[in-house]
């Protein structure tokens, strides 16, 4: 092969792929990848793999081969080959209530076995993963764990917010019409057009719901370049990003900055005081979980709740709030999110990111938007706890989640309305056979007894707009991480397939919850929950062969991330 300067240059930033392609007995892989179109000073080049979640199976992701091709030109421009390869993305908000929606979480660990099955086979210098819906940025980041070679995460953006009669809309809203308009609230007309309004092109969903909860996570964690996520999926600025990003990747070569020096116990700590202050949703709680089984890092739910309990909730976004992500966008971005809790003493500003900044570094360069109501400051926070509450009692031994913004109902009890499956539940709301005062719980949704620990958004989101989201609690095994003004409850462990006591209520048994004191029970007494342990049976699983089925044998509980590499 040619030797010229260039690849002179070149030559210590590819020490990781020469197995793959140096020496006379690498003929037969050089030859085939002459085959696309690579030449000899390609193949002496740092080879930089480009894990790509497009689809064009929804919104989110539907932009990202734009994305890509940007990425590819500032690493041809830097030095390096790039090699893009595909994986799996399962959209939440089209399986939403149907079956197909138990693929979503699955798809994380999928997303993350495929992408570290390409670079180990392929002997990439470097990794770049592209992102945007809420299991693509996990299940990437995952992936960059494992593989512990220089790499960064590009989250696709946020979609821009849908406009009705001078309200801006996101997916949130056609939920809530979907219960607005069976309780006769709204009219088959205004239910179609906030269904045709509510998302106006590509992004992932415009609130604080998974996406952009797990986009925010990423700059603070440092993973991802801190000022790049937030910018929205369809704005220009995009497409520099993914220059800049594929530009950055031969420095991290350069430097060996890799993501066991980025993703630490500091940083996870960091990620979830950003959730908190977010109003951020739940499955910020189950992945943060799962990057620490990935890492190898001790991080408990208990951790989470110290951490939530002491952080401020600053910012006011949807669902609960008022404004979208690309109203953070103009505020001052993630940037002023990470200056205001580093103000407070709520981060660490020593953590590294992938720019080769501090996270302090990083954020000393915010600039706010004068006026801008998005990001509250130190001195007048929208609830002095963060949205995340971690709750123990005799309903869940191993912890479960809820997410508040501050001025929902502190307490409830009332009776249990049992569900063994969301399709029930929702039948029931639409039917409006639930009541004030209830406590609508849907088990056998967790990671083994669904499998895969659907969301359960748009049950949540029905009885909110039928005027009930404030007076009904929703309790599950499985998630309600998107959760809309009121008290729903996630994540619960053990899960009702495992025998755990969520799987032993009965109709009418009344339930408990206390958020001051951070509990979750069933009024019954031990002896009684023993004696209806003692005659549970295990139902049969839903799925006996096929990735389901297999994943079902192999996930762990909520309260370790509901990981399968472990």
């Amino acid at each position: 092969m040619a030797d010229s300067p260039q690849i002179r240059d070149s030559v210590r930033l590819n020490a990781r792929s020469r197995p793959l392609l140096a020496g006379a007995d690498r003929a037969a892989a050089r030859a085939m990848l002459k085959a696309i179109g690579l030449t000899d000073d390609d193949l002496a080049k740092p080879l930089i793999g480009i894990a790509n979640t497009w689809t064009e199976i929804g919104p989110c992701n539907f932009h990202l081969r734009r994305l890509a091709a940007k990425m590819k030109e500032g690493i041809r421009a830097a030095g390096g080959t790039p090699l893009e390869f595909n994986t799996v993305s399962i959209s939440d908000g089209i399986t939403m209530g149907t079956e197909g929606m138990k693929a979503s979480l699955i798809s994380r660990e999928m997303i993350a076995d495929s992408i570290e099955l390409i670079a180990r086979a392929n002997y990439f210098d470097g990794l770049i993963a592209l992102s945007a819906c809420d299991k693509t940025i996990p299940g990437t980041i995952m992936a960059l764990i494992r593989l512990d070679i220089p790499g960064l995460m590009l989250y696709g953006g946020s979609i821009a917010p849908g406009r009705y009669r001078g309200k801006d809309l996101t997916i949130q809203d056609v939920f809530e019409a979907i219960g607005a308009y069976a309780a006769g609230r709204i009219t088959a007309e205004e239910f179609h057009e906030i269904e045709s309004l509510a998302c106006p092109g590509p992004g992932a969903c415009g609130g604080q719901f998974t996406a952009n909860t797990m986009a925010t996570v990423s700059e603070i964690m440092g993973i991802c370049p801190m000022g790049m996520a937030d910018v929205p999926a369809m704005l220009d600025e995009k497409d520099a990003v993914a220059y800049r990003a594929g530009e950055m990747l031969l420095s991290l070569i350069q430097h060996d900055l890799r993501p066991s020096k980025i993703i630490t116990r500091a940083a996870l700590e960091n990620a979830i005081a950003a959730v908190s202050a977010t109003g951020g949703s739940t499955n910020g709680v189950l992945h943060t979980l799962a990057f620490a089984r990935e890492a190898g890092i001790p991080f408990t739910l208990d951790d989470i709740e110290r951490i939530s309990k002491h952080t401020p909730l600053l910012a006011d976004l949807k669902p609960t709030g008022r404004f979208t992500a690309v109203d953070t966008y103009k505020a001052g971005g993630i940037r002023l999110i990470a200056q205001r809790l580093l103000e407070g003493g709520y981060l660490d500003g020593a953590c590294l990111t992938v720019s080769g900044r501090s996270l302090a570094q990083e954020a000393s360069l915010a600039q706010e938007t004068p006026g801008q109501e998005v990001i509250r400051p130190l001195s007048n926070p929208i609830n002095a706890n963060g949205g995340l509450h971690v709750l123990r009692g005799n309903l869940c031994p191993d912890g479960a989640v809820i997410k508040l913004k501050g001025d929902e109902p502190t307490f409830h009890r009332g009776p249990a309305r049992i569900f063994e499956r969301e399709e029930d539940a929702m039948a029931a709301v639409q039917a409006q056979r639930i009541n004030t005062g209830d406590v609508v719980i849907i088990r056998y949704e967790g990671p083994v007894g669904g499998p895969g620990m659907r969301e359960m958004l748009g049950v949540t989101a029905a009885l909110a707009g039928q005027g009930l989201g404030r007076d009904v609690l929703l309790i599950t095994d499985g998630r309600f991480s998107g959760a809309t003004r009121g008290m729903c409850i996630g994540h619960v462990a053990p899960e009702a397939m495992l025998g755990g006591p969520i799987g032993l209520l009965q109709e009418g048994d009344l339930i408990e919850v206390s958020i001051p004191e951070r509990r979750l029970s069933v009024l019954l007494s031990d002896d009684e929950l023993a004696r209806r342990k003692a005659a549970w049976q295990a139902p049969e699983p839903r799925y006996i062969s096929g990735v389901m089925a297999k994943y079902a044998r192999t996930a762990r509980q909520a309260n370790d991330g509901a990981v399968t590499n472990m």
